[in-house]
């Protein structure tokens, strides 16, 4: 019993055996496939040199309509909200009672006018008499200086007793009324005079009054003129705040509308003072490029730079700015708030796209492609961000390929199985 006992013992000590030699003869196991990622090209071009902001849009001239005279609303030729061109007639104010101002002054016109043409007719009479008084007083002193050279005459011959004294003292009778004459002549030429003048005045006051009461007609007919109110631009009116029979007051300080110029538009933001000195200097070669971001980025509204503050924001440390935009297809509204995009220059820069930058516990890091299809952890220094890239101040090279998708099964020496980029 004991031999076949042993014989089993080495038959189950041989099976055994076999097995481990089985076991230890088995191959490795293979290595694991290759990650399917995808990569992108680190790549050096020109990039922009920007600054961000959130902006406020405003309108480009806003103006409240206001009445100039006092009056009734008879009619608003527009509705409110109403997009409203230069010169377009928006209301019309009750004009009877300027159109009866105007009527009374032409009128009183008519009456200075009438005035007028008497006193010029007083006045030519007034002329006509000064030349009749001074024409019988040329007459007159004619005859005085006749009858002085008779009166000497005939007192000679009176004194040496060749003539009878009566027939001298007809003679000197004669001289001493024409005398009295030329006197009287004298003073009717002076009082001829100032008639004249006094005419003259009349036909300067009426002049005076034409010109008065043509200034009121003008005037009348100005405020005749506002009782049509028309838009001082082009642009898109607000609240109608007045219906057809209100009542208005001439420049009242409420408006009966406001109209709003939205094309062009501005949009003001305002960026750190930090950056003061590169606006300034690049603001020099022409305007600089804005652009407005609406819809989380999804559409972008380009404009220009137009204005700049003349001081610095002491309590925020930030200046002033504001763009001008077409806005043709009014796609910026007044009062809106949007994401402002100022590029001041463009330099050269490795980019890479913003999803190969990967966070980790040593910074930042990207996952390389090396020539035989392993990658690398590469730490590098993330500079500015543009919209779907990033800039990289350190650590890559151009021409080297990173990955851009699938880094969450990635580790340092994986192998990879680039896909290719999706159209």
């Amino acid at each position: 019993m004991t031999r076949p006992f042993a014989a089993a013992i080495l038959v189950v000590a041989a099976v055994a055996l076999a097995a481990c030699e089985r076991t230890t003869a088995q191959p490795k196991p293979p290595p694991p496939p290759p990650v399917p990622v995808g990569v992108a090209t680190a790549e050096q071009k020109m990039v922009p040199v920007q600054v961000t902001a959130v902006g406020n849009v405003q309108a480009f001239t806003t103006v409240a309509v206001k009445s100039q005279i006092a009056g009734q609303i008879v009619r608003v030729h527009f509705t409110e909200g109403d997009e409203v061109k230069r010169d377009q007639l928006l209301f019309t104010i009750d004009p009877r009672p300027m159109e009866a101002s105007v009527r009374q002054w032409e009128a009183n016109v008519a009456k200075d006018r009438a005035s007028l043409r008497s006193a010029e007719a007083a006045l030519a009479q007034r002329r006509a008499e000064v030349t009749q008084t001074e024409a019988n007083l040329a007459r007159d002193v004619a005859q005085m200086d006749n009858a002085r050279t008779q009166e000497e005459r005939y007192r000679r011959l009176a004194e040496q007793g060749l003539i009878a004294r009566d027939q001298y003292d007809q003679i000197r009778t004669n001289f001493v009324a024409l005398q009295a004459t030329v006197a009287a002549d004298r003073a009717a030429v002076e009082n001829a005079k100032a008639s004249a003048q006094a005419a003259e005045a009349m036909v300067e006051n009426a002049r005076a009054a034409i010109r008065v009461n043509e200034a009121m007609v003008d005037t009348a007919r100005l405020q005749l003129a506002y009782t049509t109110i028309k838009a001082p631009m082009d642009g898109r009116t607000g609240n109608l705040l007045v219906q057809p029979g209100n009542v208005v007051k001439g420049n009242d300080d409420n408006p009966l509308v406001v109209i709003a110029q939205v094309r062009p538009i501005y949009v003001s933001f305002a960026v750190p003072e930090q950056h003061l000195a590169d606006v300034r200097k690049n603001r020099g070669d022409g305007r600089l490029k804005v652009e407005a971001q609406l819809d989380g980025g999804r559409k972008n509204v380009v404009g220009a730079m137009t204005f700049m503050n003349n001081t610095v924001d002491a309590s925020t440390g930030t200046i002033q700015l504001k763009a001008t935009f077409p806005n043709a297809d009014q796609t910026l509204w007044p009062g809106q708030f949007v994401d402002v995009v100022l590029t001041l220059a463009t330099e050269q820069a490795i980019v890479v796209p913003a999803q190969a930058v990967q966070p980790g516990q040593k910074g930042t890091f990207v996952f390389v492609v090396k020539a035989d299809s392993t990658v690398e952890s590469r730490p590098v220094k993330v500079g500015r961000r543009l919209a779907r890239e990033v800039v990289i101040e350190q650590g890559l090279k151009p021409g080297e390929r990173v990955v851009t998708d699938g880094q969450l099964r990635l580790v340092p020496g994986s192998r990879v199985d680039i896909r290719p980029q999706k159209s």
